[in-house]
């Protein structure tokens, strides 16, 4: 028998032979195979990471790891043996169910920048010992070789130096970007007026870019819908573009955009059957138009889309239609409806939608119903929205795309007793609803406005086509001079029933228009209207959505002369398809690679608690730094996923409010991911930030997209606002273990995560800092509420963290919005006790000793039981509606 066995064991197996022990060995590598990696100007190194994982079952053995590459000098392929580490600070390993079976093994090596500046490739081998033979992991588990790309010290200057053989038609000027370590042109060229009903119609070619490897584009995947597309080699979408980015063979990223919007010409992207890419316009004006297109270079792809976007802001400004009043109006709006306790929004609070929990067959006992249903659960919403199939229709039983509005109140057969009646029972029974929304489409209906309703009778209307497959036909719709009427009317109504927002759809309608003429009628109306008229009447309480055509992402939601939109970022939750949910998340993640940059707060959509993906779906939400609206059906409810999503906010009149903890930024694809596809085998990394740059926590929410387990290593610089000299401790969501302290010029992943199909995680890296107090070093990060997925996002303001100078003692102060757990790491804690050495106070009194304890997963880290602590001691909030936790340590 051989000895060194599992669980000090004798394995049975009496020969074991390598080829055995290979075929159940798992290597994982960092910059990762298969996947291009960009290494900045000012790095001369980089640093390769190599877990080997092999089975328990078998002998230990004294493993060997080599790393292939052609980044010598002639450009041979030669290896390089990386060494084995055998210092402590490895990666925190997270949810590696085989974690106690396996043996692991890191090692390192390090490889220069060649001199000529070109790619590198690599790829790895390894074997059990020098005696056996070696195995190449593409063979071993189908990897792809990887490719290491280095950025020049300077960035070519001139627009042909990144596109080659685009038009003449095409007017170039170099312009000022605004974005730092970035290059911009402006390209415009002319378009034919439109005739009748007929649009004058453009094909320009933009060329070939040059030198590049991958692309990644935002797609119209559907009229209303944004989505993104990749590929590797000739740009071949099959959908048209508004936005692509090139990853070119020296690392820089070159980005077209494609402007919209403005003097009634839309422009998009499409590929020819050569590589080029054609920018495809439709001018709906009577007088010749201009196609527009931005290209932008920079050194990272969100610095490249910042430019060309903040540009394509300037273009747009001055396009507008409003009148003096209505500019008014627009900034009237800007400071309304914002609360003075932390800046709170309305869509801070939870939402409940009846869409999916109860469907289109709606009436006010249902709505009542759940509402009930919720509040015997103990889930208390702060909003409400009333989805679609409340109003008052024709054509009962047809489609919904078959029948118009006809009048502004309620359905009679499901609201006998009307819209105020309806609003009303619900704010006497839920005083925690706050506001309530109902739903309509920007034409009023699906089917538009009825013929013979009141609203046809009262405003005038236009006859106009439609000419999508799905919804295509001809419908009523209120005419552009009286649509700014009906507008205000039908909101002087909902005001008047107690309704206090909207959430507006298919507005993707005035895109489907099938006359230029129409068009050129009803999509600049359309969009003012409903601007001034939510402004004037809701403030900030809208949410617009399908609303995602060209020409209302650069009219409406680009300029910021108004305030932050609510924009729904893309298509449906549908509960019912499994294959969609891990798509959703993929698509919100990289569509808001282009919607962070507008004025407007991303909505990821509602989804169930209850549900095979409802952790999946919150995560993502939290993340998302936008809104978080559940739509579960009555009595099928996960509490703990929501508990984990929300917070009781405490109010200046003594109740409490359910808060989620919304990061200050909006979370998006990480740089390095931008490139990486849907379909291969690499984790979704979703990054946001909250706080101050330097104080502020990061978090990177990581989701298995694949159809199969994962494992991945995580370095700190995967984290986005992260800074080059700060110390970091990162901690996992699921488990609450922490790393050692880290710096982005560590050796060393942070992290090495595994995840099963369908499985996340969320790693938050929090800033250290050092302070000598109570005669040690110790270095101390404040944590947020534990047991919440973005914990950190609670904190109302940067923590104060310093030494008093009277006794010397730490002094850590903390301004929470929320109560929960609060989490504080201390270095020295493990050498203390807490009821010798620490003191906590909660609005400058003493908390009771049993409310103050050591986590159970990491002995630094310090728990105060905030919400016991302020129920027991009977505490009330200030003006500000925070709470302030100090505490001392000797």
């Amino acid at each position: 028998m051989v000895a060194d066995a599992l669980d000090e064991k004798p394995f049975q197996l009496k020969f074991v032979r390598a080829a055995q022990m290979l075929l159940f060995a798992n290597a994982t590598c960092d910059p990762p195979l298969g996947q291009i990696t960009v290494i900045p100007p000012e790095q001369n190194i980089v640093k390769f990471t190599v877990l080997l994982e092999s089975s328990k079952s078998f002998p230990k053995q004294g493993w060997e790891a080599v790393l292939w590459h052609d980044g010598h000098d002639k450009r041979q392929w030669a290896e390089l043996a990386l060494e084995e580490n055998h210092y402590d600070a490895h990666p925190l390993s997270l949810n590696s169910a085989q974690l106690p079976r396996v043996y692991r093994r890191y090692f390192s090596g390090h490889v220069p920048r060649p001199r000529t500046g070109e790619p590198i490739h690599f790829t790895l081998k390894f074997r059990t010992s020098s005696s056996d033979t070696w195995r190449w992991v593409r063979e071993h588990c189908n990897a792809q070789d990887g490719t290491i790309s280095f950025q020049p010290q300077n960035m070519p200057k001139g627009l042909k130096d990144y596109l080659q053989n685009y038009s003449s038609a095409f007017s170039v000027t170099s312009v000022e970007s605004q974005a730092p370590h970035t290059q911009l042109w402006s390209l415009n060229a002319p378009v034919k007026a439109a005739e009748g009903k007929a649009s004058g119609q453009a094909d320009i070619s933009l060329g070939t870019p040059r030198e590049y490897s991958r692309w990644f584009s935002l797609v119209r995947i559907w009229s209303p819908w944004l989505g993104p597309r990749h590929g590797q080699g000739s740009f071949s979408p099959s959908e048209d573009s508004i936005l692509v980015s090139f990853l070119r063979s020296d690392g820089l990223h070159l980005v077209l955009l494609a402007v919209s919007g403005v003097d009634e010409v839309l422009t998009v992207f499409k590929p020819d059957d050569n590589g080029n890419v054609t920018a495809h316009s439709r001018n709906d004006n009577a007088e010749q138009g201009q196609s527009r297109v931005i290209v932008a270079v920079g050194r990272t792809c969100s610095s490249a889309i910042a430019a060309a976007l903040y540009h394509a802001r300037n273009i747009v400004i001055g396009n507008e239609r409003f009148s003096l009043e209505e500019k008014q109006a627009m900034e009237d709006a800007l400071d309304k409806d914002v609360k003075a306790e932390w800046m709170e929004n309305w869509y801070d609070g939870l939402t409940y939608c009846t869409w999916n929990a109860l469907g289109q067959d709606l009436t006010e006992e249902k709505v009542l119903d759940a509402l009930n249903t919720l509040k015997d659960n103990d889930i208390k919403v702060t909003n409400l929205i009333i989805d679609d199939n409340w109003q008052s229709l024709d054509n009962h039983g047809e489609s919904q795309f078959q029948r118009g509005w006809t009048d502004f109140d309620a359905n009679k057969q499901g609201f006998p007793k009307g819209l105020k009646h309806t609003a009303a029972k619900i704010r006497d029974d839920h005083p925690n609803i706050q506001h309530i929304a109902v739903w309509h489409a920007l034409f009023g209906y699906w089917g538009g406005v009825s013929p013979t309703g009141n609203i046809a009778k009262n405003y005038k209307t236009r006859l106009v086509r439609k000419s999508d497959k799905l919804v295509g036909g001809t419908i009523t719709v209120v005419d552009d001079e009286d649509v700014q009427r009906m507008y205000n009317d039908f909101y002087d109504f909902l005001l008047d029933s107690g309704i206090d927002s909207v959430k507006t759809d298919a507005q993707f309608f005035l895109d489907l228009l099938d006359d230029a003429d129409d068009r050129r009628r009803f999509m600049k109306t359309y969009q003012d209207a409903w601007t001034i008229a939510s402004l004037n009447h809701f403030s900030i309480k809208a949410i617009s959505c399908m609303s995602q055509i060209p020409q209302i992402l650069f009219y409406t939601q680009l300029p910021l002369n108004k305030p932050l939109l609510l924009v729904r970022n893309s298509d449906d939750f549908f509960p019912e398809i499994p294959t969609s949910h891990p798509y959703h998340v993929f698509t919100n993640a990289y569509t808001s690679l282009l919607t962070s940059h507008l004025n407007v707060l991303p909505d990821w959509d509602m989804f169930q608690t209850s549900h095979p993906y409802s952790s999946y779906h919150a995560a993502a939400r939290c993340l998302s730094g936008g809104p978080i609206c559940i739509t579960d059906s009555p009595g099928h409810h996960n509490l703990p996923l929501i508990r984990a999503m929300t917070a009781q906010a405490p109010q200046f009149d003594g109740s409490a409010k359910t808060v989620i903890l919304r990061p200050g930024t909006v979370g998006k694809t990480v740089e390095q991911n931008v490139y990486t596809s849907y379909h291969e085998a690499r984790l979704l990394r979703l990054g946001t930030f909250h706080g101050a740059f330097g104080t502020g926590t990061s978090f990177l929410g990581l989701f298995n997209v694949s159809e199969c387990p994962l494992k991945e290593l995580v370095r700190l610089s995967a984290f986005p606002g992260v800074r080059e000299e700060g110390e970091y401790i990162v901690r996992g969501y699921s488990t609450g273990e922490i790393t050692a302290p880290m710096q982005l010029r560590d050796e060393m992943p942070v992290v090495d995560l595994a995840l099963e199909t369908k499985g996340w995680e969320i790693l938050a890296a929090y800033p250290l800092e050092s302070v000598t107090a109570a005669s040690q070093d110790q270095k101390v990060a404040v944590l947020g509420l534990l047991g919440k997925m973005t914990g950190a996002a609670a904190l109302a303001s940067s923590p104060g963290i310093e030494r008093e100078e009277r006794t010397g003692r730490l002094k850590v102060g903390v301004e929470i919005k929320a109560l929960g757990v609060l989490g504080v790491y201390i270095s020295t804690l493990p050498a203390l006790s807490v009821a010798d050495n620490v003191m906590v106070v909660i609005q400058e009194r003493g908390v009771p000793p049993e409310t103050v304890g050591v986590s159970k997963t990491s002995d630094k880290v310090l728990e105060i039981d905030v919400e016991t602590a302020w129920r027991e001691m009977g505490l009330r909030t200030g003006w500000a509606n925070t709470v302030n936790v100090v505490v001392y340590v000797d």
